[in-house]
This record gives C-alpha cells, structure tokens and sequence, in this order.
C-alpha cells in the first residue's frame, strides 16, 4: 500500500506539527504568566517537564522526518536512523541552550532586551 518511508515521513510531519503547537502554547502562556507577576522563579520552571515534552515530541518528529528522506534516497533504514539521530540530537540541543539563552536575557532585562528594532535605532 504505502512505502515505509512515506508512512515514517507523515508520522514525522503529523508529531512536529502537533507538538510545536503544544509547545507554542506552553511557552505563550508561561511567558504570560511572567510578564503579569516578573517573578524569575516562573521563567525557571519554563524548563521544566511542562516544555520539555513537547519540545522532546517534536524532536522525534524531526528525528523520524529526516530519517524518512534519507531513507527515501537510498540509504538502509539504519543508517538513516543513525544520521538523523545525530543531526536531530545536536540541533535540539542547540535550540535548547539557546531557548535557555534567550529566556535568561528576557528575565534579566524584560521584554525591551529582546527588542531588536531598538537595537537597530541605536546603530
């Protein structure tokens, strides 16, 4: 019916899709939650499980959607598992520390400090 590649490549697509919009909302409301309160505790619990899971589910999603295109091309499942793995491990650990980066500035200097049309005004 379906090549197996086609099938991983939609599981892929599909659990991306809907765990960056569960993740989207998560952060959304926590960010709001801090915005009404200012508290330091609260951006600090924005790594806690409550975004990590869905930010792990997309990226096993990523995982899978790569790993389908390398499949695709020709390369044996394996080794397209085993490639996707490194390159999905090494950019959502990338995505993660810069995320933690960015949260960091915003409690430290609020919402002006990730303002970049005012760091544009002052060149």
């Amino acid at each position: 019916m379906f090549d197996p590649p086609i099938v991983v490549l939609l599981a892929g697509i599909f659990m991306g899709l809907t765990s960056g919009k569960a993740f989207e909302a998560t952060l959304k409301q926590s960010v709001q939650d801090w915005n009404r309160s200012r508290s330091t505790r609260i951006l600090g619990q924005l790594r806690g499980p409550q975004l990590q899971l869905p930010y792990l589910g997309i990226s096993l999603g990523i995982w899978l959607f790569l790993s389908a295109g390398l499949w695709t091309y020709g390369f044996p499942a394996g080794l397209s598992m085993a490639i996707a793995l490194g390159l999905t491990i090494a950019t959502a650990l990338l995505v993660w520390y810069q995320l933690g980066k960015l949260l960091t500035i915003l409690a430290s200097g609020g919402s002006q400090a990730l303002d970049l049309d005012a760091l544009e005004a002052k060149k």
